[in-house]
């Protein structure tokens, strides 16, 4: 379809295709430059069009897997604290010989009601060993879990690495303190006297109870001054929570 006002082209539209024909140009060579820059505008559209992207108004909030947002002034007080770690070994110290002391209290008031005497424990040495072992495992353990909490509100983060610095202090001194009564020993023989024939166990079953008992007590103690750390932890983190 074509039509003609005057002098303005006549302008031909075919499928996909649009010419512009003018009066006195020739139609075959128009036709073919107006069909190509058609094709060319397509083309580019169409590039344009595959490399839109959408830009979102805002980030994305933090799922589980995005990693919480933390202030950087507040990394400054993260970390292990020397302070908090050697305030809560002093408790947990302390707790060790007041626990300890109600232990054998206790342990005393029951014989006197029960009428257990020295001779029944000798009887029954393993028994009396075992039970004497569990309740200062016991009672150590209930120290170190006071000590590692201590740590832990006093340092308000990473509860669990101030209780595993409780838990290394008490064990470096006890290093120091071996090594010391080691040397001492073998200067004065100190422990010649615990080698004593009214005891009905041998040296061995001795030596191996002692094994088991100290290795009990260091991961026991470990164990739980990690989690009175955290416990110490939790009681900021409720706080905080209140608060925002």
């Amino acid at each position: 379809m074509a039509q003609q006002y005057g002098d303005t082209a006549t302008a031909q539209y075919s499928g996909d295709t649009a010419t512009m024909t003018a009066p006195g140009s020739a139609a075959p060579d128009s036709d073919a430059t107006t069909t190509q820059r058609y094709e060319e505008a397509r083309a580019a559209a169409h590039r344009a069009m595959s490399n839109v992207t959408i830009v979102p108004d805002q980030l994305p909030l933090p799922t589980a897997t995005t990693e919480p947002i933390t202030d950087p002034d507040l990394l400054a007080y993260r970390g292990f604290k020397f302070g908090a770690a050697f305030f809560g070994w002093l408790i947990s110290i302390a707790m060790s010989v007041l626990l300890l002391a109600a232990a054998a209290a206790a342990a005393v008031g029951t014989a006197e009601v029960l009428d257990y005497s020295r001779a029944d424990a000798e009887a029954q040495p393993g028994a009396a060993g075992i039970t004497a072992a569990s309740v200062v495992v016991l009672m150590v353990t209930l120290a170190f879990f006071t000590g590692g909490y201590i740590a832990g509100r006093l340092a308000r983060f990473d509860g669990g690495r101030q209780g595993f610095g409780v838990w290394m202090l008490a064990l470096l001194f006890s290093v120091l303190a071996a090594g010391a009564g080691a040397f001492g020993n073998s200067q004065y023989g100190w422990l010649d006297d615990l080698n004593r024939p009214d005891v009905a166990l041998s040296n061995d079953t001795l030596a191996m109870g002692g094994i088991v008992a100290a290795a009990a007590l260091v991961v026991l103690a470990l164990l739980f001054a990690i989690l009175g750390g955290k416990a110490g932890q939790r009681y900021h983190d409720k706080i905080d929570t209140l608060l925002d």
